[in-house]
């Protein structure tokens, strides 16, 4: 059973930065897709950051150049480093995974994607 567990979340000030942890257990680290998903209140379920097996990696437009998506094999952890934060990033954040066997030039965003879901962490950028 592949079961996933978040943490990390916290309040933050404009321009700061969280690193979100994702704890992966049950999934096989040699074929894997796994990403970072948000939603703000009265807002659709956002992709954030996606990584493949080998290491390929994609960003929401919202986020790249102030995010970045990393895994630690030995750990099993995912993480999500954001920087530079603003108040619309405010949302509560979800690490996802799928199983697969497909090599992800670009790993998707969809939900649809991906079958296993972590309860999430609220991430709160504010004055």
């Amino acid at each position: 059973e592949v079961q996933l567990v978040e943490s990390g979340g916290g309040l933050v000030q404009p321009g700061g930065s969280l690193r979100l942890s994702c704890v992966v257990e049950g999934l096989s680290y040699s074929h894997f897709l796994l990403g970072w998903f948000r939603r703000a209140p009265g807002k659709e379920r956002e992709g954030v950051a996606a990584v493949g097996g080998l290491g390929s990696t994609s960003y929401a437009s919202s986020v790249k150049g102030r995010f970045s998506i990393s895994t630690t094999f030995a750990k099993n952890t995912l993480y999500l480093q954001m920087n530079n934060l603003k108040p619309e990033d405010t949302a509560m954040y979800y690490c996802a995974a799928q199983e697969s066997f497909a090599y992800y030039p670009v790993p998707p965003l969809g939900a649809d994607e991906y079958k296993y879901w972590g309860q999430g962490t609220q991430v709160t950028v504010s004055a």
